[in-house]
């Protein structure tokens, strides 16, 4: 499974991407909202770090035309940009256009299998189901990914990739990956939470110590 970081914070991104597991970067209008510069300087930075690895960022516009003119304003900065489309009729239409002139799409806000289905008929890339969102009203988020995951592959929608979004704890992580889904886009802490278990802090410290109560050394 490939991992996005969920962030417009250059700094976060940078030190994600010196660990050597970061496959992409996916923005939205509200993360780009608190970095406070603007939009096309954020994700020009971000793309110039990630080289041919995909970042997403979003239209704002809410009729086909609008994101239609901004999708291809957006595509036009950098060649690893994917633009981001919300899964509204208007999104679609716009969708299987901007899929026909070669841009790549990540449809956003997804919150059933049935909008899964007509985001990848229309050709989008990714779509991006919001597992917490769902998670937070009650429902199990992650049973969604499944289901998205067994419709893409029952008809062979092989240009269409799954992100799991809105992921809010590990638990997500693992159960993505278990489930199938081809990315996770997870928030910087989340990432961080991925390294820790205080099995391995209790075990390192423990040969650390043992090691120095030997006198060792490697050289």
């Amino acid at each position: 499974m490939k991992i996005f970081l969920d962030t417009a914070n250059i700094d976060d991104i940078r030190t994600a991407d010196g660990w050597g597991i970061l496959d992409g970067v996916t923005t939205n209008p509200t993360l780009a909202g608190r970095e406070r510069r603007p939009f096309r300087e954020i994700v020009e930075d971000i793309c110039e770090v990630m080289g041919d690895r995909p970042v997403s960022a979003e239209v704002v516009a809410t009729d086909a035309e609008g994101m239609l003119t901004e999708a291809r304003e957006v595509s036009s900065w950098a060649s690893n940009v994917v633009v981001k489309i919300p899964l509204i009729p208007e999104g679609i239409r716009a969708i299987t256009v901007l899929c026909q002139e070669g841009i790549r799409v990540n449809c956003t806000l997804c919150f059933s299998p049935a909008q899964a289905l007509l985001a990848a008929k229309a050709g989008a890339t990714y779509v991006s189901p919001f597992i917490g969102r769902l998670d937070d009203i009650g429902h199990d988020g992650m049973e969604l990914v499944a289901q998205i995951k067994q419709i893409l592959d029952n008809y062979d929608y092989l240009d269409t990739q799954i992100i799991t979004s809105s992921v809010r704890h590990v638990q997500h992580v693992v159960r993505a990956a278990m489930v199938g889904s081809h990315v996770a886009t997870l928030p910087f802490q989340v990432l961080e939470q991925c390294f820790h278990h205080a099995l391995t802090d209790v075990g390192l410290q423990r040969f650390l110590d043992d090691w120095e109560k030997a006198g060792l050394s490697i050289f």
